[in-house]
């Protein structure tokens, strides 16, 4: 059986997009990729306000199946996914990398919110299909 790619979603604070990256690839990609999230720092909690909208839209519930982590507490990654964090990213050893370049939402409106979740969305689908091939 061929081990399925370890792909990780990157972020500072492993708390909103890298989280919403996430629990979208294990909802959508769990036939092509294992998904993980970490960050450089953790924050307490999930961002409620993605965590409320991916119950809305999705039916997932990032509480129950996601916590913080840092880089360190996840397995060694194959995909290495930045977010767009606007500093300089750790360096992890990956056999690829990209920056999806995602503005962070936090503290804005439901809106913005959706716009980076189907984003996301799109892209977490987009990396299935290039991983598939």
């Amino acid at each position: 059986m061929v081990q399925k790619p370890q792909v990780g979603f990157i972020c500072v604070h492993n708390s909103c997009r890298s989280q919403i990256a996430e629990a979208l690839g294990k909802h959508y990609a769990a036939d092509v990729f294992e998904s993980h999230s970490a960050g450089t720092k953790i924050k307490p909690e999930i961002n409620q306000d993605a965590v409320r909208l991916l119950k809305e839209i999705y039916g997932i519930d990032m509480e129950q199946t996601q916590h913080s982590k840092l880089l360190g507490d996840i397995p060694p990654l194959d995909v290495v996914i930045t977010m767009g964090c606007n500093v300089d990213c750790p360096t992890l050893p990956c056999k690829h990398r990209e920056d999806w370049g995602l503005d962070d939402p936090t503290g804005k409106g439901d809106e913005e919110f959706r716009l980076v979740i189907n984003s996301i969305e799109e892209k977490i689908k987009d990396l299935a299909r290039r991983l598939n091939s």
